[in-house]
């Protein structure tokens, strides 16, 4: 019997794994890598690099598409089995889906089936403790108890890197299966295909009709030690490949299985020092791009690999040097950990790319970045990003929207893209917003005429989302489509930094013509109930009205009236003026916040999570709500609500989160808020100030200026802002402007335990409303 030790104490001993890749105090040391895993966070806990192709990370999920909500990222922190490693992953999604290249090694009897979790051994899934798992950004490690194996994950930005270590004199075998997913076991596949090329290589290609229909993915695996008895199956179809030459062939000829249930088997002998390495590369493109991407990695070398994929996270997460209480800190750089996961590369290293279309187009001058999760995304995660990414990076990312919008076979901006296609999920032309602050925050790096031509081309694109009533109506009327009210009001929005594009490129027409559009969310205000509402075509209301009532397919997206009704961010003194004043804006907005309601009411809709009151902090919609209070002259009911929010919406445990991430943007909201400002409407380039969560932080911007964040007396007790300074002199204006933070310095809050109710009072000191704009 051979007595193994567990990875925890093998970490422990420095026996197994390499000292930890971050050092101690920096950046990537204190991410916690498993907020979010647990509840409905959704995140996951794989190695992956900043917006890297390759999330290489546990796949825990059960097997059926009903129970797939909970696994939307593969994993889940309360459960105790591992079904396999794959190379595909959304972070905080609330669709599941990908799930690509499932790897799971073992040394005992094969089993082609992944069994069940409440059946030990009833298949090749293994039992697992988080006592014996560690991960950090780019790594993760986990035993598999029942397989008897150590595994350890890296990443580079398109290879996924994995070594295995055995029992001692264990054989080393390694099931490939091509038929797991995230969203349904096996049933999505369309085809796939395994082609073994050689005694290390093997190659292949699926194809699905998940969240994505027609998504194809290639990929090439390379092992590090000779496979000594390949088998190959189609479980569909029963067909059966042993060794190297398949029946009928000539042993030159190469091993290829196709269908839509392909697994392997593969053994790999005995090895001397009781390790296996295999390297994954991914290729939108074709086998022999795979290949190709696979020199992107081209040695065996683990703990350099995982010592690169660290220094790049340390990188990206270095440009905030943040200084507060551990738990706090933790928080917010896994806030910004979990904010660089996505938009993700989607190109092979000779630069192509899948588009919408599904076909193969080659980038000039950009790299293609897909898994835009635009409804959640255009809120805060690219405000963040055009602030702290690169510029590169952001105009990666513009170029990669005008680059799909020039593929699609509709000619329109992606709405809900990854892997190149459309999935058309959720509502809006929210490209739109990503471009236009883009453009207004001085990125460039694209070309500005082409891009102004796509954003109107999708908010005028009748067939899409009743644009064609809205256009010509100034509502979309609830009798010719579902959640009109909300499509309304997020169409105004879009509207309305199409204008703000337009105006700073001297487009005058097209400017007068987008803010008279974005007025239209007054059409769907009704001034008796104080609510945004929906409308009929004849004109009406639709009644009768509940401002509770939330289905999906109904008024609203995702949410209610009481939800909904906040949204004009681009024009809050409209909103006031609606209600009736200052002090009418702050009572409805306390009604939000303090309302005492059931359990019940919003059960039935999982997207509706992380309430107070009716405020909802896990989904979208509620997210700038808070600060709305600033528009009526109250910052100090903004920073009350702030605390409120933080204290219990977010914490250093699994599920740390009150809601899906969606690709970042609840940590997005976390990073802005603990700074202490926040983009209520991104393309205003101004950002609302709260108030700080963080000691200090210094930022270091993509123009190698600094801004330094400090907040004086800062506690527990000390939670409301009693003055703040820019460089040193009195700050009036509760808001920041871009500029202000691009130019560099110092903005400091002296924070104090009563409120200060004259900071913020004056009409001159509140943030940037559209009502007065005259063309």
């Amino acid at each position: 019997m051979t007595v193994r030790l567990p990875l925890a104490l093998l970490a422990a001993l420095a026996l197994t794994l390499p000292a930890q890749a971050a050092a101690p105090g920096s950046p990537a040391a204190a991410v916690n890598v498993f907020i979010g895993t647990g509840g409905d966070g959704h995140t996951f806990p794989g190695a992956t690099r900043p917006f890297g192709m390759v999330q290489l990370s546990p796949d825990t999920q059960v097997r059926h598409f009903r129970q797939s909500y909970p696994w939307a990222s593969g994993y889940r922190h309360d459960d105790n089995s591992i079904l396999g490693f794959s190379h595909t992953h959304f972070s905080g999604s609330g669709h599941s889906d990908l799930g690509d290249v499932l790897l799971m090694p073992y040394s005992g009897d094969t089993k082609l089936e992944p069994g069940y979790p409440e059946r030990p051994h009833s298949g090749y899934r293994s039992r697992f403790s988080h006592l014996e798992e560690k991960a950090e950004p780019g790594y993760y490690a986990v035993r598999l108890q029942d397989n008897e194996v150590d595994v350890e994950l890296t990443a580079s930005e398109r290879v996924g890197l994995h070594r295995y270590r055995f029992a001692k004199d264990a054989p080393a075998k390694v099931i490939l299966d091509l038929r797991s997913s995230i969203y349904d076991y096996g049933s999505k596949n369309l085809w796939s295909r395994l082609r073994l090329r050689d005694a290390t290589t093997m190659t292949g290609m699926r194809e699905t009709r998940g969240w994505a229909p027609g998504r194809q993915l290639y990929f090439a695996v390379k092992f590090s030690r000779p496979i000594s008895a390949p088998q190959l199956h189609n479980r569909e179809e029963a067909i059966e490949y042993r060794g190297f030459a398949a029946p009928g062939k000539t042993p030159a000829d190469k091993v290829v299985v196709e269908g839509k249930a392909l697994v392997a088997a593969l053994e790999f002998g005995v090895p001397a020092d009781g390790a296996l390495l295999v390297k994954v590369a991914l290729s939108p493109v074709s086998e022999d791009s795979a290949l190709a991407n696979l020199e992107e990695m081209p040695g065996w070398d683990f703990d350099a690999e995982r010592t690169r994929a660290g220094a790049a996270w340390n990188a990206a997460l270095s440009t905030v040097k943040a200084e507060a209480p551990e738990a706090m800190r933790t928080m917010f750089y896994t806030a910004l950990y979990h904010s660089m996961l996505a938009p993700s590369l989607f190109m092979d290293r000779d630069g192509r790319y899948r588009g919408p279309d599904n076909q193969v187009h080659q980038a000039k001058g950009f790299n293609f970045h897909s898994t835009f999760s635009l409804w959640d995304t255009y809120r805060a995660l690219h405000p963040l990003l055009t602030l702290l990414a690169p510029e590169r990076r952001n105009a990666d990312f513009v170029n990669s929207l005008i680059a799909a919008r020039e593929h699609s076979p509709h000619g329109i901006l992606p709405v809900w893209s990854f892997h190149g296609l459309e999935t058309w999920c959720m509502i809006g032309y929210h490209a739109v917003p990503v471009i236009a602050d883009a453009y207004m925050k001085g990125i460039r790096g694209f070309d500005a005429d082409k891009a102004l031509a796509a954003m109107t081309a999708s908010a005028e694109y009748g067939p899409y989302g009743g644009l064609e009533h809205y256009m010509k109506l100034g509502y979309v009327p609830i009798d010719r489509e579902p959640e009109a009210a909300s499509k309304t009001v997020e169409y105004a929005f879009d509207d309305w930094t199409i204008a703000r594009m337009a105006e700073k490129m001297g487009k005058k027409e097209v400017a007068a013509r987008y803010f008279k559009r974005a007025q239209n969310y007054r059409n769907v205000f009704d001034q008796e109930t104080g609510f945004i509402r929906a409308r009929k075509s004849t004109g009406e209301f639709r009644t009768p009205f509940n401002p509770v009532q939330s289905n999906f397919g109904s008024d609203y997206t995702e949410g209610s009236a009481w939800q909904y009704s906040w949204y004009m961010p681009h024009d809050n003194a409209g909103l006031i003026s609606m209600l009736g004043g200052d002090a009418a804006l702050a009572a409805k907005l306390d009604q939000v916040f303090d309302a005492k309601i059931a359990d019940n009411v919003y059960a039935h809709m999982e997207d509706i999570s992380g309430l107070i009151g009716h405020y909802a902090h896990g989904n979208e919609p509620s997210h700038h709500v808070a600060y709305l209070y600033n528009y009526a002259g109250a910052p100090w009911r903004t920073q009350e609500r702030l605390a409120n929010i933080m204290a219990t919406q977010y914490h250093n445990r699994p599920d740390g989160l009150s809601g899906n991430d969606d690709l970042g943007q609840m940590s997005a909201w976390f990073a802005f808020t603990a700074l202490g400002f926040y983009p209520v409407a991104p393309g205003s380039n101004e950002y609302v100030i709260g108030r700080p969560f963080l000691d200090k932080a210094r930022l270091d911007l993509p123009n190698g200026k600094r801004f330094t964040i400090r907040a004086v007396g800062l506690s527990e007790s000390n939670r409301y802002v009693g003055q703040v300074t820019l460089n040193g002199k009195p700050l009036a204006r509760t808001f920041l402007r871009h500029e202000d933070i691009t130019a560099g310095g110092e903005l400091v809050f002296t924070m104090q335990a009563t409120p200060n109710k004259d900071w913020g009072k004056d009409r001159a000191a509140r943030p940037y409303t559209q009502t007065g704009y005259q063309p």
